[in-house]
This record gives C-alpha cells, structure tokens and sequence, in this order.
C-alpha cells in the first residue's frame, strides 16, 4: 500500500526555507518564511491573505527569536493558530531550529494545534478545479518575455506575494485563489 502525506487546510508561517522543507517532509501544505523577525511589508500581506482565506498556523523555532517572532505575528493575528516542536526536539549540535526536527514531530505538533488535517485520498477543495502550470502559460504568467512582471503585479493585487512560475501555481492552489478573483485580477494588470 503507497503511503502518503498529511494535507493541511492552512498555510504554516515558518522562518526559512530549511524550515519549509522540514514540514514539507511531514505534511503537504502551504509554507510562508518570514525570513527572521525583519518581516517585510509583502510576506505581512501573504500571511493576511492566508489568515483571511484558509487560516494560519505559526511554527517558529523553539528558541529566543522564534518565540519574538510568534509573539509579533500572534498580536497581528490573534485567532491563528499555534504549532510548537519542543527544543529537545529541534537540535542538530548546537543549531535550534524546525528545519532540525523529525517529521513525526512536526506532524504531532500540528496535530496538537488543530489544524485541519485530511489523509492522501482526500482533497482539501473539491469545489475548485486546481490552478495548472499551462492555465498560467495561455495568460502569460508563464514562458513570455513579460510573465516576471505579470506575476509580481498579479501577486501584489491578489495580496499573495512573488513567485517563479510553479511556485505561483502553488500560492493560487493553496491560497485557494477563486476564478472571479483571479479573473478580475488578470484584467487589472492587463489594462495596467
């Protein structure tokens, strides 16, 4: 029998990208790295629009400027929810952090903070068709000389940040992107 992985509903704030590939390793969902406790003016708007659609749950590192970093996005977003992995846990020498954890520890530790979870033979959104890499490339976004651009603008209005063209795929599927919203997006830009 295949195994596979968790899905989760709401996107998982963590730090960095060795972060993001630890829970990736665990569970299949979306990932916002705050990039350390300078968080900038865009990763704030992705993690509203996530908080706002699908929900949020914050998993920073069990150590003095993870728990900072928790504090600051709890305050902005008081009903999101929170993922802790202990500091034994998280330990590689001398180095504290999520990218250092067990998958079953970072799956346990959403568990515990309730997110929505769903196994591999359910899909999170039947409703909606997924966004796909050749839907990007008939507007654009993709494999033209211009799809840079059109992504940053169409990132900016629908408020979920920059990314290469799979990685945009990613952010309309697991931001849950509605097709009046991308719509309406796309004749924004193009009348830009």
């Amino acid at each position: 029998m295949k195994s596979c992985k968790l899905k989760i509903k709401e996107a998982v704030i963590v730090e960095g990208r060795d972060d993001t590939a630890a829970v990736k390793r665990g569970v299949d969902c979306h990932t916002i790295e705050t990039h350390g406790f300078g968080i900038s003016k865009s990763t704030f708007e992705a993690i509203e629009k996530a908080y706002n659609t699908i929900g949020i749950i914050i998993l920073t590192d069990p150590d003095f400027a993870g728990e900072k970093i928790r504090k600051r996005l709890f305050e902005k977003f008081p009903k999101a929810k929170n993922a802790y992995v202990s500091r034994l846990d998280a330990v590689s020498g001398k180095n504290v952090g999520i990218e250092n954890a067990q998958p079953q520890d970072i799956v346990s530790a959403l568990k515990k903070a309730r997110a929505s979870l769903c196994d591999c033979s359910c899909e999170i959104d039947s409703l909606t068709e997924p966004y796909t890499s050749q839907e990007l490339t008939e507007h654009s976004l993709i494999g033209d000389e211009k799809s840079k651009e059109r992504r940053q603008k169409l990132g900016r209005i629908l408020g979920i940040g920059y990314a290469n063209g799979a990685g945009f795929v990613h952010k309309l599927n697991g931001f849950k992107i509605d097709r009046r919203e991308f719509s309406e997006a796309l004749k924004k830009i193009d009348a830009m």
